[in-house]
């Protein structure tokens, strides 16, 4: 085993709409490089440039009708009042020089720290995600203002719905990457008790690099230290507590691992394809079980796997409580997650219990959302789940999206997934939706496929399934809905652009209506006419109606259908024959 501690090229970038002098309670642009990430149209990513006079930077967003000249004002107040102090011996303003500070690429700063004071001695800041989420939290901003906020510069909003880290740079490789570590393993080794500790940014508190096996048995693992390395973070494992790389086998057996930082993931497998999304990985794997996760800061999951990574948990106890750290988490590149037994629970906005761009299996497992939705998947990628126990209380929308949900299917555009239809199995078990629709799909091909799932569905306008437009575009809105031996209830709605297919079978019954009439959680209508639906029954499933319903093709016996006083249109027609 081999101990070292090296110097960390940071690959920073500044998410900032705009610098303020405290001095002057002035502003000068500092603007965000944009990686790719989420699908907000090109114009959205790169901002207006000011010309870097007091105020006018900000100044775009109260003339894009992002922020009142009020926000704009009460926002400039609060960064002079909350300023960080300088470091001592800095605050000579006739003798600080910009040369004081550590150099970063292109000038920049590491998110959290103050940047260098200019050679007046000002103090500069930016608007990164920390403060946007201190804005938020003070009532600087509502949050409108801040979704808004989000999509107007979108490299800053969270993962669930935008799939994005809370903060950081552009993708750019594995090879790009300088990785520090408090303890780095580099070849094979057995290790009992250890105890792991990392409090600086950018370093991981154990980093495994070897394609040999590890062992880690009841290790008591603790990383603190901010990193605003994005996507360094979120796809490589820059700054997490565990990071395991190089094609290792980590066996890692009981212990604690805890993490209190930003970009700071619990448990880290990078298998080593660069982010290349389909592409094979180099056999990292990590085999954890009986392990307690626990996560607080922004951007930190508690079991992450990237870059054709393999993840097998075992009875784990994971909580998040940042955003954009999904209890269970992938990112660009996938991978394998299987999971059995244990506890997974998120607490932060853009946080769900899975996030998937990979292919995850959990079984006999517990998974509580209790902001977010309960699972996401991104792309032409899958999540499995038999005999879970799902609940999600999503209450507040997420970066592009504009619906309330428990199961999200959708395609950014980001690059962090290939488009292609996603998939979403559950057999067994139970699925609680506290609020919102139960399901909801959206530019990207869905296939759903249920089995003897309990559905509860709490939200007091009983919507089932959307499939329509939402904050992404390039792909179509088409789901198919699979049911077999499964009580379903509730409203189905399909977008006048969208399709859906459903099939019930083997004792399946559906309770409910299907329209197009279709208005969104910010109040915005998003159809009225139905899109494309087909629905098949089997001999031994029925539809009851709810409501006036409306499908473009019907295989089955009208004899299934329960009317039970409405009309079912195929094609317009009235279909006749129904009980």
């Amino acid at each position: 085993m081999k101990h070292t501690l090296r110097m960390i090229t940071v690959l920073a970038l500044v998410l900032a709409l705009c610098c303020v002098t405290a001095a002057a309670a002035g502003t000068e642009t500092s603007q965000s490089d944009g990686s790719d990430r989420p699908a907000a149209s090109q114009d959205a990513m790169t901002p207006p440039q000011g010309d870097g006079q007091p105020g006018n930077d900000l100044q775009v967003l109260v003339e894009q009708g992002i922020i009142s000249q009020d926000t704009l004002d009460a926002i400039l107040k609060f960064m002079e009042e909350n300023r960080p102090e300088l470091p001592e011996g800095d605050n000579d303003q006739n003798g600080a020089q910009p040369g004081n500070a550590p150099q970063m690429p292109d000038g920049q700063q590491p998110s959290g720290m103050p940047e260098a004071p200019n050679a007046g001695g000002q103090q500069m800041f930016t608007l990164n995600q920390e403060l946007l989420n201190q804005l938020l939290e003070a009532n600087v901003i509502t949050e409108d203002e801040y979704d808004a906020i989000l999509a107007f510069q979108p490299s800053m909003p969270s993962e669930g719905p935008g799939g994005n880290p809370p903060a950081g740079g552009p993708g750019g490789s594995a090879s790009s990457v300088t990785y520090a570590a408090a303890t780095e393993i580099s070849s094979a080794d057995t290790l009992t008790d250890g105890i792991y500790l990392s409090d600086s940014a950018d370093e991981n508190a154990i980093l495994i690099d070897t394609d040999e096996t590890v062992t880690l048995t009841n290790a008591t693992v603790t990383k603190s230290g901010d990193s605003d390395g994005g996507d360094s973070c979120n796809f490589y494992g820059l700054n997490a507590a565990v990071l395991a790389k190089g094609g290792a086998e980590v066996n890692i057996v009981g212990g604690t691992v805890t993490s209190d930082a930003s970009g700071a993931n619990g448990v880290f497998s990078y298998g080593g394809n660069g982010g290349q999304n389909g592409a094979a990985g180099d056999g990292t794997t990590v085999n954890i079980s009986d392990t307690v996760i626990t996560t607080t800061g922004d951007g930190s999951g508690g079991i992450m796997t990237t870059g054709g990574g393999i993840t097998n948990a075992t009875n784990l106890t994971v909580t998040t409580s940042g955003r954009s750290s999904a209890a269970i988490r992938t990112d660009r590149g996938g991978g394998t997650v299987n999971v059995d037994g244990g506890t997974y629970t998120s607490n932060g906005l853009g946080s769900p219990a899975i996030y998937s761009t990979a292919a995850i299996t959990v079984s006999n497992a517990t998974l509580v959302s209790n902001l977010s939705e309960g699972v996401c998947i991104e792309g032409m990628n899958t999540i499995t789940l038999t005999d879970c126990d799902l609940t999600a209380n999503n209450t507040q929308c997420n970066g592009n999206a504009t619906f309330l949900d428990t199961i999200m299917i959708y395609q950014s555009m980001s690059g962090d997934a290939d488009s292609g239809t996603s998939a979403f199995t559950m057999t067994g078990g139970r699925l609680t939706s506290k609020n919102g629709h139960v399901f909801h799909v959206t530019n990207t091909h869905a296939v759903i496929t249920l089995n003897d799932v309990k559905i509860t569905n709490g939200d007091s306008e009983q919507v089932l399934l959307s499939v329509c437009d939402d904050g992404w575009s390039g792909a179509e809105n088409n789901a198919e809905l699979y049911a077999s031996a499964q009580a379903l209830e509730g409203a189905i709605l399909v977008g006048s652009n969208s399709q859906l297919t459903l099939t019930l079978s083997d004792g399946s019954s559906f309770t409910g209506s299907i329209s197009g009439s279709i208005t969104n959680n910010k109040g915005s209508v998003i159809s009225t006419e139905v899109g494309t639906v087909s629905l098949t029954l089997d001999d031994s499933s029925t539809w009851t109606l709810t409501g006036d319903s409306y499908i473009t093709s019907f295989t089955g016996d009208a004899s299934q259908i329960i009317s039970n006083g409405y009309t079912l249109y195929v094609n317009g027609v009235a279909l006749e024959g129904t009980k």
